[in-house]
């Protein structure tokens, strides 16, 4: 039987509640219903008193979260939608993020936004809100772009000592299936070749690994070899690995969901430019969503966000550079 990408992270919190006490989930309707997702399906009646409804305010669920890691607990942080998290921006960026730094005493809080676009979604329930969260210094960003990863990730978040915004893309929910769950895992902050090539590297994260991994299907049957490097987490950034794939290609694409302004794409294109620009054989370039919020229209949608063919049409430009 398969699991999908939605499975694998219930599974996980499963795992996790099951194997440490100090573990508990807490927000919106994540009990008795299960999640706005049902990514908490059945848990409260498998751990009662540790699957938590919370009040529909943000603020105070991340505060009680902080509060309960400084006392010792494991919270995982359900936000219905990423969108609504910069109601409890202050509690992560200003308290969490913070916390060890200020007083030697670890915030292990992990926070799940669901986030990214689907059809007809629309602005305020669309968003990906890493770039924003991986600004700030103490904040570990994981974006899981498999199954697999779906699963390690977050067993890997929450025994994290570190605050962790844990960024699951709607999208894949129950379009990505896997056969099984991993064993292990690589790392949080090394990230992955997902295909090899030698004619360009595209890097992207989250639901654009997918676009690029079919944009370079598409381009193999015009003869080019594209390497897709999956980064997992933005941060930390596995430079590293982007930099010895440019070596390989010569080329870089960068691909993200997010806004372009201040992006993670601008972040890997800036780090390859200052430290590989010899690496280069073409100016790097970068696809994001359109810097506008987010249509509701299906249409409108589909042209707002990176696809695989704006992804093989900007990968065509630059190959021809």
């Amino acid at each position: 039987m398969s699991i999908t990408y939605l499975e694998a992270i219930r599974l996980a919190q499963e795992r996790a509640l099951a194997e440490d006490p100090r573990v508990y989930i807490y927000g919106q309707d994540v009990g008795t219903f299960g999640g706005a997702f049902k990514a908490t399906k059945n848990l409260a009646r498998e751990f009662p008193g540790r699957v938590l409804d919370s009040p529909i305010s943000e603020d105070a669920m991340i505060g009680l979260g902080v509060g309960a890691a400084i006392e010792g607990m494991r919270p995982i942080i359900e936000m219905q939608f990423a969108d609504f998290s910069t109601v409890g921006f202050n509690q992560i960026v200003n308290q969490a993020a913070t916390l060890y730094w200020r007083t030697n005493v670890p915030c292990p809080i992990t926070v799940r936004l669901p986030c990214g676009g689907t059809s007809g979604s629309g602005p305020f329930h669309s968003q990906t809100m890493e770039t924003i969260y991986a600004h700030y210094p103490g904040l570990v960003v994981m974006t899981p772009a498999t199954v697999e990863d779906a699963y390690s990730m977050l067993l890997e978040a929450v025994a994290l000592d570190d605050p962790v915004l844990y960024c699951e893309h709607k999208l894949l929910y129950n379009h990505l299936k896997a056969e099984k769950l991993p064993t292990e895992a690589l790392p949080v902050g090394k990230a992955r070749i997902a295909r090899e090539g030698r004619d360009m590297t595209i890097v992207a994260y989250s639901a654009m690994v997918h676009e690029a991994l079919a944009a370079a299907e598409d381009l193999a049957t015009e003869g080019y070899q594209i390497e897709v490097v999956d980064l997992r987490s933005v941060k930390p950034l596995d430079t590293d690995t982007v930099m010895a794939s440019v070596a390989r290609t010569g080329r870089l694409l960068c691909v993200g969901e997010s806004w372009p302004w201040g992006g993670v794409t601008a972040e890997v294109i800036a780090r390859v430019a200052s430290e590989g620009f010899g690496l280069l054989d073409a100016p790097p370039q970068r696809l994001n969503a359109k810097d506008t919020p987010v249509p509701y229209h299906p249409s409108l949608w589909a042209a707002h966000r990176p696809t695989s063919r704006s992804v093989a049409a900007a990968a065509r430009s630059l190959l021809r550079l």
